[in-house]
Parts: structure tokens; sequence; C-alpha cells
């Protein structure tokens, strides 16, 4: 993973991205007790888009010439990691510019904070995240009003009403 948040920060040093946290289940797992997941999803805020097309060509043929040219789906491998690139907009987005930074293993990057992390668990609302959302609630200090400030502005109070008695 160390080799992984590397590259991610040196994606960032060459200007191929803006910005970028770590989210999804790897996020949540700076959280709460380790659970299996299998990929990283990364979310980017880009340099720049070209007439508002999303372009990540420039960085997979970054990470290609640096030997990453391995795909298993939607992932690109990078160090034996698969890899998903997100854009971030929206909500992704304000989780990613409210990322909290984090040192692993003595590199730093961003790890989206437990209250975006149950927003867009919310917003994706699959079994499994269902599970996370759970867990965070459970085991992460979340602090509540925010968390509601986010499902307000984001139209998601409704989803968060099962999960309201775990509060």
């Amino acid at each position: 993973m160390k080799n992984v948040i590397n590259i991610l920060n040196e994606l960032k040093d060459k200007g191929l991205i803006k910005d970028y946290a770590i989210g999804g289940a790897i996020a949540a797992l700076r959280w709460v007790e380790p659970f299996f997941t299998r990929d990283l999803d990364v979310f980017i805020k880009l340099c720049e888009k070209e007439k508002n097309i999303i372009v990540l060509t420039p960085i997979y043929e970054y990470l290609k010439n640096k030997g990453y040219d391995e795909w298993i789906g939607q992932w690109l491998v990078i160090e034996a990691i698969p890899v998903e690139f997100i854009p971030a907009e929206g909500l992704s987005r304000e989780a990613l510019e409210n990322a909290i930074e984090v040192e692993y293993e003595g590199v730093l990057t961003k790890v989206m904070k437990p209250e975006y992390l149950i927003a867009l668990f919310l917003k994706a609302s699959r079994p499994k995240d269902k599970i996370k959302i759970q867990m965070l609630l459970e085991q992460a200090k979340v602090d509540i009003a925010e968390l509601k400030e986010i499902l307000n502005r984001y139209n998601l109070t409704k989803e968060f009403k099962p999960f309201e008695k775990n509060e």
C-alpha cells in the first residue's frame, strides 16, 4: 500500500492530478476494525478538463510508462493492488476537499472522513455498503451534526433513517 500511496503522491507532484483522497472500504478501514476488501478507490480532482470532458488518459499513460499496464476489470493494478481512479464530483468532491491527512508507513496521504464515507455509502446503497455504514456508526467517532448537514445537502436524509437508531 505504501508504494501505491507514493505513486499517487507522484501523480500529484507531476501535475497529472490536482488532489486525491482515498475513499471506499480502504478509507473505512482507517476508522473501523479490519475487514476484507480487494481494491483501492482513489477519488481524484483533475488539474483541468477538456471542454467539460473528463480525460484520464494522461494518468493512465504515465502509469503505463512506469510499467503499470495490467487491468482487472475497471481496476489498474499498481504494486499488486487493484486501483480505481474516480473523478470527484458533487458529494465525492466535497469529501475529497475535506479529507484528512494521515501518515501510512511514513508516507502522507489523504483519507475521507467517516461522515463523508457514510454519505457516499448511502448513495451507493449496496448491501456491503450498509454493513460499512453500521461499522462506522458503531466504531468511529462520527460527528452526527456534521453527518446530518452533509445528508441534508445531498438529499440523503431519508436513506439514513434506518440507521438512526444506531447513532
